[in-house]
């Protein structure tokens, strides 16, 4: 069996930096970020496992972070929300790819056992959804379940033409759910206590209204120590590159520049 590759598009010129995408998304659901990074950066926009040009790659959390740093090689690492778990996950593996670190909406993982092994079921749930075990009920379409996704008040009041809608339709019902099944929030074993580990420096970005992130951002750059510092994206949730890009793309190009005051 061939060694499964993800699948990556490039555009821009300049430093490499290499974006990992949310849950439902692709690599080309970016918005207004990637347009500005663009003008100054070499972007590598990678389809996650399950998801896109990716969408028959089968990998956990593990075995896709390692593929990640295939298909990005040595960059600046930006991942948001599911992609900030697998540019996570690749910077403790393998920090010799991974220069400079941006986690949007991130988190380390699930303490508690039992709130672990509860979000596992809930994710299995909604994988079921799209992909029944069984014949006794017919699945949702991809498209009934990305407009009940995006609807969800975590995210807010995304605009609806960054929220890319017609991109995230293009997935596969058995990829989404070989995604939640393999790599949801759920599977993550914990890394708090492995994130003083991590030799580059990490940017976390949050979103100002995003109380449950920003939260968990702060409890990360604690963890790692004096070479991580958070910004919160004010009137933002939890996709603040969509709602604000200019704002993210900001605070984002003066960290990778190596400007402290990012």
């Amino acid at each position: 069996m061939p060694t499964p590759v993800l699948h990556a598009e490039t555009r821009g010129e300049g430093p490499r930096l290499v974006l990992a995408h949310g849950f439902t998304q692709s690599g080309r659901l970016w918005g207004g970020l990637a347009d500005d990074l663009a003008a100054d950066h070499r972007l590598v926009l990678v389809d996650l496992p399950g998801h896109g040009g990716s969408a028959d790659c089968r990998a956990d959390l593990v075995e896709g972070a390692a593929l990640l740093g295939e298909s990005g090689g040595v960059a600046d690492y930006l991942g948001y929300s599911m992609g900030a778990r697998f540019c996570l996950h690749l910077a403790l593996a393998r920090p010799d790819l991974v220069r400079r670190l941006v986690l949007v909406s991130g988190t380390a993982g699930i303490d508690d056992p039992h709130e672990r092994a509860e979000r596992q079921r809930a994710d299995e749930a909604l994988a079921d959804r799209l992909d029944p075990p069984g014949a006794d009920r017919a699945p949702d379409t991809v498209a009934e379940f990305v407009d009940r996704w995006v609807a969800n008040p975590l995210f807010g009041d995304v605009p609806a033409a960054a929220n890319g809608l017609d991109e995230r339709k293009r997935n596969t019902a058995a990829g989404l759910a070989s995604s939640l099944r393999s790599a949801g929030t759920g599977t993550q074993v914990p890394l708090w206590d492995r994130l003083a580990e991590l030799s580059m420096p990490v940017l976390v970005v949050t979103g100002s209204r995003d109380s449950k992130f920003t939260a968990l951002g702060r409890r990360m750059v604690d963890a790692i120590g004096a070479k991580a510092r958070q910004v919160e994206i004010a009137d933002t949730d939890h996709a603040p590159h969509l709602q604000r890009p200019r704002a993210v793309a900001t605070v984002v190009r003066t960290f990778l520049a190596g400007d402290d005051r990012a």
